[in-house]
């Protein structure tokens, strides 16, 4: 990915994350005018591990996730980002959070058999939330 700090690495882009299915292929809503038309050409309508794994926004609101810039949460800042725009602060908090989501790569590794993509598939699919593909774990 470019111009990306040493750390953050996202193993998938924008477009891979809509192709799999993340969000059930509703994130945006027919409101993604700000990128490009072809991360929209095939987007999944269903989560690729089957399963619901994110909250209501409502959720992340109360918990304080939201940034005032980013009103629908981190994958609309990660589209964002990779696009090019930089927030200093706000860029460092959500990098932090993305990092934290290595702990259900360990999860996954500990408990399930390597490929095995039926075990554990609502962490899975929240890691594909947050741009690693756990199909790989």
């Amino acid at each position: 990915m470019k111009d990306f700090p040493p750390g953050f690495t996202p193993q998938l882009t924008p477009q891979q994350m809509l192709e799999l299915g993340v969000f059930n292929g509703a994130y945006f809503e027919n409101d993604h005018d700000e990128f490009p038309a072809e991360w929209f050409k095939n987007v999944a309508k269903t989560n690729y591990f089957g399963v619901k794994a994110s909250q209501p926004l409502s959720v992340w609101q109360a918990k304080g996730w939201i940034h005032e810039s980013d009103p629908k949460g981190w994958f609309q800042w990660y589209c964002r980002y990779f696009m090019g725009r930089r927030i200093p602060d706000e860029d460092a908090r959500q990098i932090k959070r993305w990092k934290a989501m290595v702990r259900h790569v360990a999860q996954i590794s500990n408990n399930c058999r390597p490929g095995d993509v039926c075990c554990r598939p609502k962490q899975r699919q929240a890691l594909l939330h947050w741009a690693y593909d756990s199909r790989n774990i």
